[in-house]
């Protein structure tokens, strides 16, 4: 078993289960914003070539591309979520698979998020709680297509399995997260380097614990433009770390679970331990 083979809900609850916290709907297509649906003003970190076509989900025409990564897909480690087994492509693979312009790009986190700073080229298509997402109209079904979030896969896992629902056959998710694109500073756009601001952001922790039944299900916290999602551990502890732009102590966050939802101010809920008292 691969060291990340985890169990997550896989729909409509059965007799003796915990409850069921993912109830698949239509998985047909999804919503995909980009650079060319915002009304927003984008700037690169870095000198590069430009994306002539921002809703592909590919990364402009790099100069002088990396050889090819001597990888095989077929040894990366795997997760289960909604019913799907997902790769987990390493970010050095990734790399190059993104200079050479041979994968498409996905962003699953809140649009806010992406729209802040995102992986240049990539299009933004949220998971989201309680829909396993779908496919993306009209990208070929067998396009090699990789999925992001810096939870660092859990968001990106939900997105890939949706995207296989969907008819998606060539689909990994990143598995050390946007986090550490960002933090090795590889392309990146958004409006967070507009005008010299800087897209780094505070990061924050919330614990939480809930019944240990619903091991294997998952928190989320959430403002109306930003979220980001865990797995519950075998002890029904859960730590949420939010890194949402435009948020201080004083911002409500909603944190919910399959035994409780609270809304409270961030500095609140990094207080303590979340257990919906």
């Amino acid at each position: 078993m691969n060291r990340r083979d985890v169990l997550a809900a896989t729909g409509i609850a059965v007799a003796g289960s915990a409850g069921a916290y993912f109830l698949f709907r239509d998985t047909r297509s999804a919503a995909v914003e980009h650079p060319g649906t915002l009304d927003a003003t984008f700037a690169a970190n870095g000198d590069y070539p430009s994306d002539e076509d921002s809703s592909d989900g590919r990364p402009p025409a790099f100069p002088n591309p990396p050889a090819s990564p001597d990888a095989d897909p077929s040894t990366f480690d795997t997760l289960s979520m909604n019913g799907e087994t997902v790769r987990l492509a390493p970010i050095d693979v990734v790399e190059r698979w993104y200079r050479r312009g041979e994968a498409r790009f996905v962003d699953a986190r809140g649009l806010g998020q992406y729209e802040k700073s995102h992986i240049y080229g990539a299009v933004s298509s949220s998971a989201e709680q309680g829909s396993s997402g779908g496919a993306i109209d009209p990208w070929p079904s067998d396009a090699r297509t990789v999925t992001y979030c810096g939870c660092p896969h859990h968001l990106s896992s939900m997105r890939a399995a949706g995207l296989q629902k969907g008819g998606h056959t060539n689909v990994y998710a990143l598995d050390e997260g946007f986090i550490e694109w960002s933090d090795r500073g590889y392309p990146m756009a958004g409006t967070g380097f507009t005008g010299g601001e800087n897209a780094d952001l505070r990061e924050w922790t919330i614990d939480g614990r809930v019944d240990a039944a619903y091991a294997g299900q998952y928190a989320w916290a959430r403002t109306d433009a930003s979220q980001e999602a865990v797995p519950i551990r075998d002890d029904g502890a859960f730590t949420i770390h939010v890194r949402f732009p435009d948020t201080t102590s004083e911002t409500p966050i909603e944190v919910s679970t399959p035994a409780f939802s609270v809304t409270r101010a961030l500095g609140d809920l990094a207080s303590g331990t979340v257990t919906g008292a």
